[in-house]
């Protein structure tokens, strides 16, 4: 065992210690039962197979109120791996349930027995025809699919509020549509081809035009089924009818009869039947769309009414002016949404019964704008409109900045008020729609229903499209609650079909919560077709069983989950998954909701529970170690929830006395430190290479066994060599700004093959080339923005480090009458953000009159517009670093980027490299999965620059890519230099 290896008692949930009613059994503790696991890893493979109870759990959850525990995980890599998964659930008789994303909000992403994660090994785009088709992969989010759609002007019709983290997959899988797709650029409409794998692992390509015959030569039964029964549904004008009645409004429930219609053979009928049936028929390897115009020029406005009713009513009005989206939102959605960045405060004050339109107008040109406007102005003095706070407009706005706030607040909907909810309960999404002329009438007979039941509801939805969502939270852990519940569905379901003819389901896909209810809306004899599909395509039901159909009327109550309490910071974690694909160890260990979940099932076992101490034994690499820190999940989720944070108080609460004062030490004499790492790069800086990689790589490797991982390094040949002793001379008379240099570039050098100067000299030449001289201090030796020991835990060293900063700053910058230009982006989120709950209250006050500048927005905004460009290259790739998006300072990267190269790229798949600091020393293997979507992109082509702002973060794609990052100030110098 290591020296210093922490002890997961440690981390030993603090409460009651009461069990839950939902907790995982004991005899899950040991994981996947023996036999399923071995025989599993004999098909696929070892690194297939998920087994771990930790594993179990933390894919136990989505984004619904459910929670269903799996037996095994299988991470499939290929359609050979899913057929093969899908032979051995026949032979079996097990079952099978798909996962991608998991942010379905009715339990369609979790299963009980064998869940498949398809979302992994299973991303990519390929434009087609000039964007006017995209072929895209299951595991792919919408707004990556969008990213690369929108240089060709073009975007996917569906667009989910959760487009940052759901996937293609599951778009299609539940005919998801979102604000503006309506009925007309839903999956349904937009989807050209698909290729899928039916149960019984046959592999169908509808754009194939053999695709017909093959597949009645492999399922020829299958093929004269289906054929027979669109004769039956074409024979019967009445159910003909209704059928196609039902999708004139949106319509999520149960499977798409049309599809019978819609298709002529039997091919085209599984196309449709695929589209909304959510993981039960089949598996979606790839999705082909016919894509829509992304039309640039908008006009819109966030229009304020005294109530719910008086909102609906003017949905008509914008909708025959052509307004493309028409956004509700009530009083409870407004308020609860004051926690998204952005949001005006005073909305928290507004009326209760206050509601508000988001209505958006959209056009290829400015002309067809100018137009869309004359028809908004004509609308708004038919409405009863009100201002009942200061920020409040109600009129229409061009400006880009209000309307990304406008669509921030309204895409909140479910997370926002799902993170005010009152601590400890469960929170259910519904979904559906009524005609929309009836829209005023349903909102006033739901505002009742929700009175007569108890529950003060928050309601928002797809205005223009008749469709409404509305949250109810509970206490899944009292009974009491959970009929109270049950009794409102039953009245809101009989309310919804029996009053307004709607539909239950109008983009979230029927799910665990309304399965029960199918019969209800669509009547025994189109239920019985529903019930015959899945027959005919999945005879022995191994497919995601009890997820679109259950003839169980109470199933929706079971499984329902509990919400433990644990930390405060994720309390009001709802489980949505906004955070996952922004994680760098989201391919690797685990993700912020993953981390949230886990900690949440260590609170539902009774101390001493077998679970609880294989939770806890796992939970220090796959959770905390491999946590890169840099809290860009915060920036991702709507409620502000830092992950990153509670992991760093995780690090500290595993320190021990001895640690603590050793770091605490290493920051009162951090002078010598420093110099001691500088002297250690230049000793090995002065062996060959190939002999120094061999022996510094074989000397940490030993010192972390012996030690710690988590706290030695591992020696990478990409690490640069030392800086110089001395860093450049500067005046302070005259001086413009105070810099900055960080100690990782008073410790690390240039990297290797550029020559030219350091950073320090390239940013004194080039502030000095502007007009703008910067003065160095002599005394910055000894002092950091105190991120080294933040990163880790180590609050005493932090204290010190931070106090002693701000102090010299302080000095440095005369009393703040001068800005302080800081060279490594992370250092300047440090020392402008994270060091202030460290400082005392005296050198708070000091800091407060700081003026911190990053070297890149110092660069973008004072030097560039007084220099004189001189020569550039070809081309460019950015990373932006993960502190640069706390700091909103992207842009000005790119500013600079722009005046050095003719051509500047950002990834589409740039993200957090997750070295952080040295976190890519002590755990490799974390920047190597996080850089491995980015290194892809940029080692697809030649670049003649590759910028960043961060030298580590630079090492760290050095060593993903085998490129050579370096700072874009480096980069400036040279374009400048006379």
């Amino acid at each position: 065992m290591p020296l210093l290896e922490p002890d997961p008692g440690a981390l030993r949930p603090r409460g009651p210690g009461v069990p839950a009613p939902d907790r995982v059994p004991d005899r899950l503790a040991a994981g996947t039962p023996h036999a399923l696991r071995t025989e599993l890893t004999e098909l696929l493979g070892a690194e297939k197979v998920l087994w771990k109870v930790s594993d179990l759990v933390r894919y136990s959850t989505d984004a619904s109120p459910y929670r269903f525990v799996p037996q095994v995980v299988v991470v499939a890599e290929d359609v050979d791996d899913v057929s093969a998964v899908l032979s051995y659930a026949h032979g079996r008789q097990r079952d099978v349930v798909f996962r991608a994303a998991g942010t379905s909000l009715n339990g369609q992403a979790q299963g009980e027995d064998i869940l498949v994660d398809v979302r992994r090994h299973w991303t990519g785009v390929e434009v087609l025809d000039g964007g006017r088709r995209a072929r895209v992969r299951p595991g792919t989010t919408v707004l990556r699919a969008n990213a690369a759609l929108a240089r060709h002007g073009r975007i996917l019709g569906p667009d989910p509020a959760s487009a940052i983290a759901c996937t293609v997959g599951g778009v299609v899988a539940n005919n998801a549509s979102g604000m503006t797709a309506g009925t007309t650029r839903n999956s349904y409409r937009t989807v050209s081809s698909l290729t899928l794998v039916l149960p019984t692992g046959t592999v169908v390509d509808t754009a194939d035009p053999l695709a017909d015959e093959e597949l009645a030569r492999a399922e020829p039964a299958l093929c004269r089924a289906l054929m027979a029964v669109k004769a039956e549904i074409e024979a019967d004008p009445v159910l003909t009818a209704r059928i196609r009645a039902k999708y004139e409004i949106k319509n999520t429930t149960g499977y798409r009869l049309d599809a019978y219609l819609d298709g002529t053979t039997p091919v085209e009928i599984l196309r449709g039947l695929m589209v909304g049936s959510e993981g039960t028929l089949g598996f979606i390897s790839e999705v082909v769309f016919d894509t829509v115009p992304l039309d640039r020029e908008l006009t819109s406005a966030l229009l304020f009414f005294p109530s719910l009713p008086a909102a609906a009513a003017a949905v008509p009005l914008f909708n025959e002016a052509g307004a493309l989206a028409v956004e509700l939102m009530d009083g409870n959605t407004l308020r609860a949404s004051v926690s998204v960045a952005g949001v005006p405060a005073d909305w928290a004050d507004l009326p209760k019964d206050t509601a508000a339109l988001l209505v958006e107008f959209r056009a290829p040109d400015a002309a067809g704008r100018a137009e869309c406007e004359r028809r908004a102005a004509a609308v708004l003095p038919a409405l009863e409109l009100v201002a009942p706070v200061a920020s409040v407009t109600n009129a229409f706005t061009r400006d880009p900045g209000t309307i990304s706030g406008y669509w921030k607040a309204r895409k909140a909907f479910v997370t926002a008020v799902g993170g005010a909810r009152p601590p400890g309960t469960t929170l259910i999404t519904e979904d559906f729609a009524v005609p929309p002329a009836r829209l005023a009438e349903a909102c006033e007979a739901l505002l009742a229903l929700q009175e007569e039941h108890g529950f003060d509801a928050a309601v928002a939805g797809h205005a223009a499209h008749g469709n409404l969502h509305f949250l109810l939270a509970f206490d899944a852990a009292k009974p009491e609650d959970v009929a109270r519940y049950a009794a409102f569905m039953d009245a809101f379901c009989r309310l919804t079909v029996e009053r307004f003819d709607g539909s239950l389901k109008a983009e979230h896909s029927t799910g665990r919560n309304m399965a029960p209810f199918l019969e209800l809306e669509w009547g025994p004899e189109a239920t019985a077709l529903m019930w015959r599909t899945k027959r005919i395509v999945d005879p022995d039901g191994i497919l995601a069983p009890r997820v679109l159909l259950d003839r169980d009327p109470r199933a929706h109550l079971r499984g329902l989950k509990t919400i433990p309490r644990v930390e405060a910071v994720a309390d009001p974690c709802i489980e949505c998954g906004f955070c996952e694909p922004t994680c760098p160890s989201e391919d690797l260990t685990t993700t912020p909701r993953q981390r949230i979940a886990l900690r949440r099932e260590m609170t539902r076992q009774q101390p001493g529970s077998r679970v609880l101490d294989e939770l806890l034994g796992s939970y220090g690499y796959d959770a905390v170690d491999t946590c890169a820190g840099d809290s860009t999940c915060k920036l991702a989720c709507p409620v502000g929830i830092d992950t990153g944070a509670l992991m760093r108080d995780f690090r500290h609460r595993r320190h021990g006395p001895r640690e603590e004062r050793a770091a605490a030490l290493a920051a009162r004499r951090f002078r010598t430190v420093e110099a001691a790492a500088r002297l250690a790069v230049a000793a090995a800086g002065a062996v060959p290479d190939a002999v120094a990689d061999r022996l510094l790589g074989a000397a940490t490797a030993l010192a972390r066994k012996a030690v710690r991982p988590d706290l030695v390094p591992a020696w990478l040949p990409q690490i640069p060599g030392a800086a110089a002793r001395r860093l450049p001379p500067t005046r302070r008379a005259g001086a413009a700004a105070v810099y900055y240099p960080a100690c990782v570039n008073r410790i690390f050098g240039n990297p290797d093959g550029h020559p030219g100067p350091s950073l320090p000299e390239a940013v004194v030449a080039v502030s000095e080339r502007a007009g703008m001289p910067v003065w160095i201090p002599e005394d910055v030796a000894g002092t950091c923005c105190a991120t080294i020991w933040h990163s880790k835990g180590y609050a005493d060293g932090n204290r010190i480090m931070a106090n002693r900063t701000v102090e010299a700053a302080w000095g440095w910058t005369a009393g703040g009458r001068l800005p302080l230009v800081v060279d490594a982006s992370s250092c300047t989120l440090g020392l402008a953000r994270e060091v202030v709950p460290y400082l005392t209250d005296d050198n708070r006050a000091l800091h407060a009159g700081l003026r911190i500048v990053d070297s890149v927005v110092w660069a973008a905004e004072e030097l560039l517009p007084r220099l004189e460009v001189l020569r550039t290259v070809g081309s460019a790739v950015l990373h932006p670093t993960c502190s640069m998006r706390h700091l909103d300072d992207e842009a000005q990267l790119r500013t600079v980027a722009e005046a050095c190269a003719e051509e500047v790229v950002v990834p589409d798949d740039a993200g957090c490299c997750a070295f952080a600091g040295d976190r890519g020393m002590l755990h490799p293997e974390l920047t190597a999965s996080a850089t491995a979507p980015e290194a892809r992109e940029v080692t697809a082509r030649r670049f003649d620059a590759h910028l960043s702002a961060n030298r580590m973060c630079e090492v760290g794609m050095d060593r993903a890519t085998g490129r050579g990052y370096h700072s874009v100030l480096l980069a400036l110098e040279r374009a400048t230099r006379p």
